[in-house]
């Protein structure tokens, strides 16, 4: 095997991290959109931490796409 073929196979394993940010943001939003179905008044305090949650999932993502990005390009 040679190192194109290594560095393609390092990069699709770095980028599975992605399938569980996709799952991850699913349940967040889903979580948020059912709580605020019970509870209106809350949304003010809820959908600043849904959020939070969503950026830090997503900045997940984000370093799983440089990873492999590095692992690619150097």
């Amino acid at each position: 095997m040679d190192l194109a073929s290594a560095k393609m196979i390092g990069a699709g394993i770095a980028v599975i991290a992605l399938m569980g940010v996709g799952v991850g943001i699913g349940n967040i939003f889903s979580t948020l959109i059912a709580s605020i179905a019970r509870n209106p008044a809350a949304r003010g305090e809820v959908f600043g931490i849904g959020i939070l949650g969503f950026a830090l999932t997503e900045a997940v993502a984000l370093f799983a796409l440089l990873i492999a990005f590095l692992i690619l390009f150097t």
